[in-house]
């Protein structure tokens, strides 16, 4: 205890002597076995919510903007989902995945400057993305809709602006009879009549669609890309895309891209340091299916070295492919998982080999599911296993951590804190 309570006056100490000095700490904030310290001003914070049940992002950005990029729930009572290969819900069944996510990110906010989300986005429409309607979903008290991933917490949070795929006539590549889909237009449609919110179709190579609401004069370099969506991809100059599917009237119907390989990627940037994510696009594709399904080619020569990524598709056997992996060489790899196939044994292998790129890199999973570690070599050498990942990003950008939470519970208890790294 003598230990803890020095250990907490030294780090202070430091703190102090370095913001007197009016040089950035470099690291001074988290210890292990206490709560995750709150978000400050200037401090770029991304939470990967653990909850066993899908992908689920939320930002904390510079000047208090926040983001939510995806809100994946399936549930347990679908009689389908209820088999070894899946992760067990974090930190229990007591409650759907979204209800954790919606306590999760108010405790967040409690510490931001407003109360709200100011902008939403499933990557694409999948359960494990945006959330599964079904008989047994609790129903609004508002609308007429089920309450599940972004209904769930929009119902609860106001969301400010929702960006998506599909809007506004949603007929592009998507299912109309989609159960999970109607649900969420209709959330949708209601939150705008009755809350006024605002919503956009995700519009490729535009950088002012997502900007700081706050004070983004303080934080100039700061800025996030829209790298693709529907196929779309922005070249990296300007505004400018690219429609990399071909149109759907030259196409067999069988050859039609697939949901997820439309999902939306972007690439956010604070001075050195840039993070990219892209729902479940694939870079491989897979037998019978034509060249276009590697998408993850084009988006990478784009997008470029970061230092941060999350895997695309969970890191399924159609994802990471050679050229994304060396064009991205992020220090950090992110896994969302759920599934015991999360990462698949050569996606792992090709993050890992430094033919594709050298130096060290640390791999972050939310959830790895135990058979999975029998499988894939070297699996149990993860950074951390099981847990909400938080990236802390420093003021300007130059430096982050990543802090390892318990997800155990809801008493935000630090597991571990990886760095300093260095951004490049």
């Amino acid at each position: 205890m003598i230990y803890l309570i020095q250990q907490k006056l030294s780090i202070g100490l430091l703190f102090i002597m370095l913001t007197f000095l009016n040089l950035s700490p470099i690291y001074a904030q988290d210890v292990v076995g206490e709560p995750l310290t709150k978000w400050t001003p200037g401090t770029l914070d991304i939470h990967e919510i653990a909850t066993g049940r899908g992908a689920s992002t939320f930002f904390m950005l510079p000047d208090g903007t926040t983001m939510l990029f995806d809100a994946g729930e399936f549930t347990e009572t679908d009689q389908a989902w209820r088999i070894p290969r899946y992760v067990e819900p974090k930190p229990n069944d007591s409650r759907t995945s979204s209800e954790w996510m919606t306590r999760y990110i108010s405790r967040i906010l409690e510490y931001g400057v407003k109360k709200q989300i100011d902008y939403a986005m499933p990557s694409h429409f999948h359960w494990d993305h945006m959330g599964q309607a079904t008989d047994n979903s609790p129903k609004s008290k508002n609308g007429d809709y089920v309450l599940t991933g972004f209904t769930m917490i929009g119902e609860q949070i106001p969301i400010k602006t929702m960006l998506d795929r599909g809007w506004p006539d949603y007929d592009y590549l998507t299912n109309p009879s989609d159960r999970s889909l109607i649900n969420y237009r209709t959330f949708i449609d209601w939150q705008v009549e009755h809350n006024s919110m605002k919503v956009e179709r995700f519009t490729p190579g535009r950088s002012d669609q997502i900007v700081l609401k706050y004070e983004p004069q303080k934080y100039s370099n700061f800025s996030i890309q829209n790298v693709a969506a529907n196929g779309e991809v922005w070249t990296g100059v300007s505004t400018n895309t690219r429609k990399y599917f071909p149109p759907l009237e030259d196409l067999d119907p069988s050859d039609y891209p697939n949901e997820n390989i439309s999902s939306l990627a972007l690439r956010m940037s604070y001075g050195s340091f840039d993070y990219f994510t892209g729902g479940d696009i694939a870079g491989i594709a897979l037998e019978g299916k034509p060249d276009f399904y590697d998408i993850e080619t084009p988006i990478a020569q784009a997008v470029g070295p970061v230092e941060v990524s999350v895997l695309n598709h969970h890191g399924y056997i159609d994802s990471q492919n050679a050229f994304f992996v060396r064009s991205l060489r992020p220090q950090v790899w992110i896994i969302p998982v759920w599934d015991s196939a999360h990462p698949s044994p050569m996606v792992y292998k090709r993050l890992l080999t430094d033919f594709l790129y050298p130096g060290k890199r640390d791999i972050f999973a939310t959830a790895m599911h135990e058979a999975n570690k029998l499988v894939v070599v070297g699996l149990d050498q993860l950074a951390s296993d099981n847990g909400h990942i938080v990236v802390r990003v420093s003021p300007g950008g130059e430096t982050f951590h990543v802090v390892v939470i318990d997800n155990s519970n809801e008493e935000m208890t630090v597991k571990s804190i990886h760095g300093p790294y260095t951004s490049r």
